[in-house]
């Protein structure tokens, strides 16, 4: 008799102890299926997705990468990151993958993949998404769905700057006239985002070297080497002579350091590969957004919809200055320049300072709520100047003003 209790006791003992086994094997760790629905997440069991549009040798997704890379050093989270993710479908897929992954967070690096987002955001209810250069959050309303950017045009006028000053100093030194003083600039696509850009980039030269003028030519595409090297090329031989760009890829900088033109690069240095022609480079750091983001879930706190980063919260970046190519007391003009651009008495799109067709622009209804056929819908000239990025992240400029030849606007 008391070998059959004994054995009974065992046999308890053992499927408790099978099924206690069997509790910690399927329970989840934490944050594993987090999202903001209250409650801290632990550090230890954050996964955070990114999806980028192409890998490292996009300088524009290297920019992300190394930020994606940044924030999760600094806050301890498993950082996924999924490359090389066209604009379509695929980015649908990758984000429910990353939210079936177990991530709380999923963050995407370019315009076109707003739309698979929401798509994601609305399945996915429990996941934050964020997505980089978008324009919708704002009207889709949805708690899980965000957009950020940041004051880039403050970064790339700085840089025009930097480019006006070597302007000047050609014309000092007789190499070009003053009417020679004509700069190059290759974007991607007729987007806004890249319209805000050169003009803010010319506008900088502009308020250095008044008889500056820029023709800009396109290349539909935000990362083509050739297209960029072809775009760059052209526009030396039209006799422009700086160059920068809204473009990814190194085509840019080499054709300008074959030809012995002085170029502005975009979101990092190339002074390795161009050391006699690089002079600065202007970006964006995303990773006050990222850290901003995970901090915020972790603690259960809202996202707003629109979140712009600036100059202030270390957002708006520039490389250190090439003192062998740029022009002598270019950093201190830098320094003087960013100085007034943070304390608000200057702007960069203020308009005495640029015409269009010969008229000072009064009044504009920018195009914030995007629909399809981009129906100005928001006064956007207030206080003597034109308030970008300020009723949404996204850039919404979208002039053409006065000094700027577009060349190739098919796209």
């Amino acid at each position: 008799m008391k070998k059959k209790v004994l054995a009974l006791i065992l046999i308890v003992v053992l499927a408790m102890s099978m099924l206690a086994a069997c509790g910690s094997k399927d329970a989840p760790s934490g944050g594993n299926s987090g999202g903001n629905s209250g409650g801290e997440t632990t550090e230890e069991g954050l996964k955070v997705g990114f999806i980028m549009l192409h890998d490292e040798n996009s300088t524009y997704d290297l920019n992300f990468i190394n930020a994606a890379k940044a924030a999760a050093a600094e806050l301890g989270f498993e950082a996924i990151i999924r490359t090389n993710i066209p604009e379509g479908q695929e980015c649908y897929d990758a984000a429910a993958e990353l939210a079936d992954a177990g991530c709380s967070i999923i963050f995407a690096d370019s315009f076109g993949h707003e739309d698979y987002m929401i798509q994601a955001a609305k399945e996915f209810p429990e996941v934050q998404f964020c997505h980089s250069t978008g324009t919708k959050a704002h009207t889709e309303g949805l708690s899980n769905y965000h957009n950020a950017f940041a004051s880039i045009y403050q970064g790339r006028y700085l840089a025009g700057v930097a480019a006006g000053m070597k302007l000047n100093e050609m014309i000092e030194e007789g190499k070009i006239t003053a009417e020679q003083a004509k700069m190059g600039y290759i974007g991607a696509f007729t987007y806004a985002e890249v319209i805000s850009g050169y003009t803010s980039f010319y506008l900088g030269a502009k308020s250095i070297c008044p008889s500056v003028t820029m023709e800009v030519t396109f290349t539909g595409s935000w990362y083509d080497e050739t297209a960029e090297k072809e775009g760059a090329t052209k526009l030396i031989n039209n006799g422009c002579v700086l160059i920068s760009q809204h473009a990814d890829s190194m085509g840019a900088p080499t054709a300008c350091e074959t030809a012995g033109v002085p170029n502005v690069s975009y979101n990092g240095s190339t002074i390795d590969a161009c050391p006699n022609t690089f002079i600065v480079s202007s970006r964006i750091d995303w990773t006050p957004y990222y850290v901003y983001v995970v901090n915020a879930v972790k603690n259960g706190e809202e996202i707003p919809a629109d979140w712009t980063g600036t100059l202030a919260t270390g957002s708006v970046a520039l490389t250190d200055v090439n003192e062998k190519v740029a022009a002598k007391g270019t950093v201190a003009k830098i320094e003087e320049v960013k100085a007034a651009l943070n304390a608000g008495t200057l702007q960069v799109f203020d308009t005495s300072a640029f015409t269009i067709e010969g008229k000072k622009l009064e009044s504009y209804l920018a195009d914030v709520d995007t629909d399809p056929a981009h129906t100005g819908d928001t006064e956007v000239i207030a206080d003597g100047y034109f308030h970008e990025s300020e009723f949404r992240s996204a850039p919404y400029f979208d002039l053409s003003i006065d000094g700027i030849t577009l060349l190739d606007t098919a796209f």
